[in-house]
């Protein structure tokens, strides 16, 4: 099963990844973390990346399907796994159609006051990448991951300022893939505003319709 989680910045779609990574079985691929990953190595990918990162953009295309490729061809996607951040143009699409079959398309939708609420107080694993929240789901202790004890950190790029101009660059470049895969009759779309085990549970029915 290969599924694509989508929606703006802060919808939910790592949270809502992990959640069916547990139920399916298959991996979670995060453009974005892999991005991050680059840059923390310090590699090529990653010395070219940050600039683009650090300013709330979007990555080249370049820099960012050649990081996809390598992911996917492991062997725990053999089965199947969920894209969260990709595609974000029409490019990546049209692109992403060349190497992968996508089965199932979720579009989380939430406002941007709620985006903003939710970005400027998540809190991510330096070392699982788990996701908490200081008010919505706080680790039990400050600070710690409840899964592995790792380190938890506050993304650079999340700040109300970095937020809004990451909303309008999905605006501008990413909703038009809300149309290009309804056409396809990929699409469902999932009010991101729920309780967590509500959005859940309706991509679940989603997927398994």
């Amino acid at each position: 099963m290969r599924i694509i989680i989508f929606g703006p910045p802060g919808a939910g779609k790592g949270t809502i990844s992990h959640s069916l990574i547990k139920r399916y079985g298959i991996p979670q691929i995060s453009t974005g973390d892999l991005l991050r990953l680059s840059i923390k190595k310090m590699d090529d990918i990653g010395r070219k990346a940050k600039p683009f990162l650090d300013d709330g953009m979007l990555a080249p295309d370049d820099l960012v399907i050649p990081l996809l490729k390598k992911r996917i061809a492991k062997p725990d996607c053999a089965k199947g796994y969920i894209l969260d951040g990709f595609p974000r143009t029409m490019r990546q699409a049209d692109e992403l159609e060349e190497f992968s079959h996508i089965d199932r398309v979720i579009n989380l939708q939430s406002s941007e006051a709620v985006i903003i609420t939710r970005l400027t107080g998540r809190r991510t694993c330096s070392q699982c990448n788990a996701i908490f929240h200081i008010k919505n789901m706080p680790p039990k202790k400050e600070g710690i991951c409840d899964k592995c004890g790792g380190k938890l950190f506050q993304r650079d790029d999340d700040n109300p300022e970095t937020i809004k101009k990451r909303l309008v660059a999905y605006r501008e470049q990413t909703e038009p893939l809300i149309s290009y895969y309804k056409e396809k009759d990929l699409l469902t779309a999932v009010d991101g505003e729920q309780e967590i085990t509500k959005i859940v549970q309706d991509c679940i029915d989603a997927l398994e319709a």
